[in-house]
């Protein structure tokens, strides 16, 4: 089994795949890295030095700034890296009134009950990416999927994320809550999670 992934030759980033310990050499395309510390699985860490306001460069894209100094083998993480999207944005929710729905007859839908017991109503295939950075990996897969519709499979769609691959805090947290709203759909019979 792989210990890490590097994906694209800029990044200056490699992800764990298992709980890595400090001390441990690792090898990245031609360049061996030894840990500095532990790294949890899912985490990143430097494989280069990366100066502080320099890029960190993940799957090709920027996901954030050095905040300081990293060395080669240390955990690149929210403690060391700042968000590139730029100054926090506030966001007050202020409706504009609303009126109560009169009652009105009972209304009935054209769906179906799925094996779970749960109603649908569609029967696509929708690929979901966790981060901005694999948009294009999901377009991809749909397209290369399309030949697949009929049948049962109404349709495959590729949703695209919004943000890139420097989430941190309460975006995080939302996209999370998202991604578990979407799995959930009546419209989705199968979902896909990048």
């Amino acid at each position: 089994m792989q210990d890490i992934v590097k994906i694209n030759q800029n990044d200056n980033v490699a992800v764990a795949l298992r709980p890595l310990n400090k001390g441990e050499v690792l090898q990245a395309a031609e360049t061996a890295v030894t840990l500095m510390e532990d790294i949890p699985q899912g985490h990143k860490f430097a494989l280069r030095e990366i100066k502080s306001g320099e890029e960190v460069v993940k799957y090709g894209f920027r996901i954030g700034f050095a905040k300081e100094d990293i060395q080669p083998g240390q955990w690149v993480h929210v403690h060391n890296v700042k968000t590139a999207l730029g100054d926090v944005l506030t966001y007050d929710y202020e409706p504009e009134g609303h009126q109560d729905v009169e009652p009105t007859e009972h209304t009935y839908f054209e769906g179906y009950r799925r094996t779970d017991g749960k109603a649908g109503i569609r029967n696509e295939i929708w690929i979901i990416p966790t981060v901005g950075c694999v948009n294009s990996i999901a377009k991809a897969l749909e397209t290369a999927a399309k030949k697949f519709v009929g049948g049962n499979v109404e349709d495959v769609i590729a949703f695209q994320h919004p943000y890139g691959c420097s989430q941190m805090g309460d975006d995080q947290e939302n996209t999370r809550k998202v991604l578990a709203d979407m799995i959930h759909h009546p419209n989705a019979g199968g979902v896909l999670v990048l």
